[in-house]
């Protein structure tokens, strides 16, 4: 028998669970469908949030011929047969839709050749990527196509999909407590079609009643939602450093909790602290940078898994302390300021004298070997004296 995810796969958008915003009333699909007007798309979201549903009633609502490719699976050939087909319908006044799933692991060539198709209007296209489309995907496509963000189901939604799933396996409502629900949900990440499997596999392995511990025994462990290249990666990066940025230490060790067991480095995190350290506290607590530099020679020292108490104290140091951009902002202007006058020559003043000859020339003149020592002419050339570079802001 097909999955339980298959089969109940919505038809209509009626029975569509999530993504209100691309299907409820005037949105851009139930415009799409309403006026059946097929239009080139590319869907990114997470696995199980309807890419390929969406697709198909599209193409089902607009009156248009489906056909589907795996990127991952699909080569030259698949490509060039699905586009004759096409052709041949158009030939016959039968508009296609061509979806294409995975559509970022097709390279730039690949991608290449459904421009013309896609101009000419043998095909509508409408990808599906679970990865941030702006780097996977050409920038061509992308003019000629809208692209639709999808969000993960929440844990409302999934629980829906989860008791539509139990009424179709016949699961009475006694077998299947709120909590078990609940649980399945948790264990989902957003992804119906996980919920549904964990659901499916659950009710083979009860006798009954489907408890919390048969769910867990189905589901096994829950694989974090983190993949090293992709768009998660800069995601939750992105989130732990904003969040010591913040000053929030829970949100910082959440992320971290999440970069780790999704099997990161810990090498790029404690380099990543130790740019923090001196980008965004600075000189409001110079020691934090020690404490970051320590934290790195602990990771390439001690490994997996004991060093996470270091990155952790070291995550939280960064997080509560204060926090100060002086640095980071008199860098910025230095940079500027020596792009803008990089061929200044460097006052007299200023130059090593180890000659009679350049002493003569008034190379260091008035300089004395002194802590402190502010010559009287000053140190920057004058062309860009009295120039703001460093701020106490």
């Amino acid at each position: 028998m097909k999955p339980l995810a298959e089969r109940m796969r919505p038809e209509s958008l009626k029975d569509v669970v999530g993504q209100s915003h691309l299907i409820g009333q005037g949105q851009i699909i139930s415009e799409i469908t309403k006026k059946k007007q097929p239009t080139s798309l590319i869907l990114w979201g997470p696995p199980g949030t309807g890419k390929t549903t969406l697709a198909r009633i599209i193409a089902k609502e607009t009156g248009t011929e489906f056909l589907e490719l795996s990127a991952v699976t699909s080569g030259k050939a698949d490509v060039n047969k699905v586009i004759e087909h096409a052709k041949q319908n158009q030939r016959l006044g039968q508009a296609t839709t061509l979806f294409v799933d995975e559509i970022h692991r097709f390279n730039k060539a690949q991608q290449d050749a459904f421009l013309p198709h896609v101009e000419n209007g043998t095909i509508t296209l409408i990808g599906a990527t679970t990865e941030n489309p702006s780097f996977e995907v050409i920038n061509p496509l992308l003019s000629r196509s809208r692209v639709l963000v999808l969000q993960p189901l929440t844990s409302e939604e999934i629980m829906t999909i989860i008791r539509r799933g139990a009424k179709l396996l016949s699961i009475p409502a006694k077998n299947l407590p709120k909590k078990s629900v609940e649980l399945l949900a948790n264990l989902s990440g957003g992804d119906a079609r996980i919920a549904l499997g964990n659901l499916e596999l659950a009710r083979q392995l009860a006798k009954g009643k489907i408890t919390e511990d048969v769910i867990k025994t189905a589901a096994q462990k829950k694989l974090p939602g983190y993949d090293k290249n992709g768009e998660m990666h800069y995601d939750l990066i992105s989130a732990f450093i904003k969040s010591m940025r913040g000053s929030d230490a829970e949100a910082a060790l959440y992320y971290l909790a999440r970069i780790l067991q999704g099997g990161e480095d810990p090498k790029f995190v404690a380099r990543r602290m130790v740019v923090f350290a001196s980008e965004d506290i600075g000189l409001a607590a110079p020691a934090a940078l020690n404490i970051a530099v320590s934290s790195f020679l602990a990771v390439e020292r001690v490994g997996m898994p004991e060093c996470e108490y270091n990155l952790y104290h070291a995550a939280s140091v960064m997080a509560k302390s204060p926090k100060s951009r002086a640095v980071t902002n008199a860098m910025g202007r230095a940079k500027a300021l020596a792009r803008e006058h990089s061929d200044l020559p460097v006052p007299l003043h200023l130059r090593n004298a180890p000659t009679k000859l350049m002493k003569d020339l008034g190379y260091s003149k008035g300089t004395k070997w002194e802590a402190g020592f502010k010559h009287p002419d000053g140190f920057l050339p004058k062309e860009i004296e009295g120039e703001a570079i460093f701020s106490d802001e």
